[in-house]
């Protein structure tokens, strides 16, 4: 009784406020960032327990006494147990990169109330059950990737057609994500030369946790958030210092040491280095959040932002598009993410110790990645509209002023953080700016602007690149599957040839990619294709659950996938267009053909999904009249009796 009236109170707070930043009480007003806070933790925490529960029990019928992967094939190279608290971080650490930071950040353009309520329903109804879903399907295959998954429960086109665009997909994002990196850290040897020191510190942390003092999670857990405050700290000294030159890199010499970095931690076992990495730098990703969280509290900031404004009908000055359907494609891993995808049917199915974990981390580390995505909108539009405009485009002052949102205090947030941040489009500089009036406004923080919008660009540079290290894991799994069509040995997990080619090959494509600048002109086809991913595995989730006999449950999936594929065909259609348009207009014929390149890449990656769509659509049909034989690749195993 105790229980359901807490839940029930709880979903009370969470409806009340709810109410309140939708304008539906006191709608003259404007809102403070409190209510947004609220209103998704409590609706968050209701999700969670009532329907996380409900997919655990009744849609993936969760067994504890089944052997995961993880157990059944450990090798300590790939598949290995591994505590969930650590798993959970390394789950969160990777599927956390740019997405909910960047994405909430851009889209602010539309008001705050659309983006906010995307994240909240996108991420409770669609992105964590695509993970959950997807996180359970590999677990019972023997930890299979998406890829294979396609393959074995579709058939050879639409799975062969699913493999090329997750390739495809995987590298472009690496690639984005890494040019992200580049740009947050290129002439900046404070942030990279804490993140440097997150290397060391993980191999300890992996060799105290598996070697010297197995198992004692607590120890290694507090030896490492003091070592990475001590790395934060010491970042600080750095620039000025005699060893400054070793960490004031360029970009072009930045990629070459994220390239470096991705290929060990991909030939690495797991546990050394990326899983002790990811669940590093958690500390610093959850617990930064949460004290953005308390500065909210504290500061009890206005979103100065209004709920919609008059770009949801497109002409907006950072994102040129409607609401429909380009907000859903620039907020992505925010409220659902076709990369999460390739994490939960990469390394986490390797490591996760029992199927009861599944909802905490499938489930739980989406709505943690909501929520972070909830504190970067709050960061974005508690700035006065014509400084965040002015932080994120190109435009003159004047030319704001006419949109109607004059510019206020862009200088004196120059002077306060010591950075001219007028016209730094990209979001990542208006997140910092954001964050840093919000940490700055917490007890005894009153002057330390300045290190604070440092901390917060590297706080963006780590969040993605543990996403990165471990992109670099996931798709050279799925390049020694495919590759194993040509040559079998490739398909061998514990081939090292295999392992370092294949590696090797998907780390000099995409780093090739941000060397040569390409990546810049296909950065706007990330959002698309990665949302045409999210689309094909929701897909490929309910082909499992027909087969699984759970037809009447396969909604909890079909939904969500029409909606994905409605809203990115959309914008790819929209997208291609936009590109040829520049193609026509274009000063060179180099700049011409480069668009037109772009436009026919969207153009492919929209028909791979067709095609896997048509193919998923014609074997449902057969599985629901009985004319097509149900054959699974489903693995179950049970613990033998003590």
């Amino acid at each position: 009784m105790l229980a359901k009236g807490f839940w029930l109170v709880v979903s009370l707070v969470a409806a009340c406020s709810l109410a309140v930043v939708a304008g539906v009480v006191n709608p003259a007003e404007k809102v403070n960032a409190l209510w947004l806070v609220t209103a998704a933790a409590c609706f968050y925490m209701v999700a969670y327990r009532f329907y996380g529960a409900f997919l655990a029990a009744r849609v993936l019928s969760l067994d504890p006494a089944l052997r995961t992967p993880a157990r059944r094939l450990a090798d300590g190279m790939d598949f290995h147990p591994t505590n969930r608290w650590v798993l959970f971080g390394h789950h969160f650490a990777a599927i956390a990169g740019a997405g909910p930071l960047i994405g909430p950040m851009l889209a602010a353009q539309f008001g705050y109330l659309p983006g906010f309520l995307w994240i909240l329903i996108g991420s409770v109804l669609v992105g964590a059950v695509h993970d959950m879903v997807i996180l359970g399907a590999s677990v019972r295959r023997n930890g299979r990737s998406l890829a294979q998954i396609a393959k074995d429960e579709i058939g050879p086109v639409g799975g062969l057609a699913a493999s090329l665009a997750i390739l495809f997909i995987l590298i472009v994002a690496l690639a984005g994500l890494g040019l992200a990196v580049v740009n947050s850290l290129a002439k900046s040897p404070w942030g990279t030369f804490t993140i440097f020191l997150t290397i060391p510190i993980a191999l300890f942390m992996g060799l105290y946790l598996y070697k010297i003092r197995p198992g004692r999670v607590g120890e290694v857990s507090a030896i490492g958030f003091v070592l990475l405050l001590a790395a934060v700290f010491a970042g600080h000294y750095i620039p000025g210092s005699p060893i400054e030159p070793y960490f004031n890199l360029s970009k072009h010499g930045l990629v070459v040491a994220m390239a470096a970095y991705g290929f060990v931690a991909s030939i690495l076992p797991v546990w050394m280095l990326l899983c002790p990495r990811d669940y590093l730098s958690t500390y610093m990703k959850i617990g930064t959040v949460l004290l953005l969280a308390c500065g909210v509290i504290f500061m009890a900031p206005t979103l100065q932002m209004p709920p919609v404004t008059r770009f949801v009908s497109g002409g907006g000055p950072i994102i040129p598009g409607t609401l429909f359907p380009f907000m859903f494609i620039t907020i992505a891993c925010g409220a659902i993410s076709g990369f999460h995808s390739l994490i939960s049917s990469g390394t986490t199915p390797k490591m996760i110790t029992s199927e009861r974990e599944i909802p905490m981390i499938g489930y739980g580390a989406m709505l943690a990645e909501g929520f972070v995505a909830v504190m970067a909108l709050v960061a974005a539009t508690i700035l006065i509209p014509g400084d965040y405009f002015a932080i994120n485009t190109k435009l003159s002052f004047d030319a704001i002023a006419a949109l109607g949102f004059p510019v206020e205090r862009v200088r004196e947030l120059s002077a306060l953080v010591g950075t001219d941040v007028a016209g730094r489009p990209g979001g990542a500089v208006s997140l910092a700016v954001g964050m840093a009036s919000i940490l700055s406004s917490l007890p005894g923080m009153a002057g330390l602007m300045p290190y604070w919008y440092n901390f917060a660009l590297m706080f963006e540079a780590l969040f993605i690149l543990t996403t990165v290290d471990t992109g670099t894991r996931v798709a050279r799994f799925l390049l020694q599957e495919l590759g194993s069509r040509v040559y079998a040995p490739l398909g061998q997990p514990r081939w090292l040839p295999g392992i370092i080619a294949t590696s090797l090959m998907v780390v000099v494509a995409w780093s090739y990619l941000i060397w040569s600048g390409n990546v810049s002109t296909i950065w706007p086809m990330f959002g698309v294709s990665n949302q045409l991913l999210a689309a094909i595995a929701l897909g490929i989730g309910t082909t499992v659950l027909i087969k699984g006999g759970k037809v009447r449950y396969a909604w909890t999936t079909a939904l969500p996938m029409a909606f994905m594929y409605v809203t990115t065909f959309a914008a790819s259609w929209q997208l291609t267009g936009s590109f040829l348009r520049k193609a026509a207009t274009a000063p060179t014929a180099a700049e011409a053909l480069t668009f037109r390149i772009n436009g026919g890449l969207v153009a492919v990656m929209a028909i791979l999904a067709v095609v896997t769509l048509g193919d998923m659509l014609h074997k449902w049909y057969g599985y629901l009249t009985a004319t097509r034989p149900v054959v699974t690749s489903e693995v179950l195993e049970y613990e033998e009796a003590a």
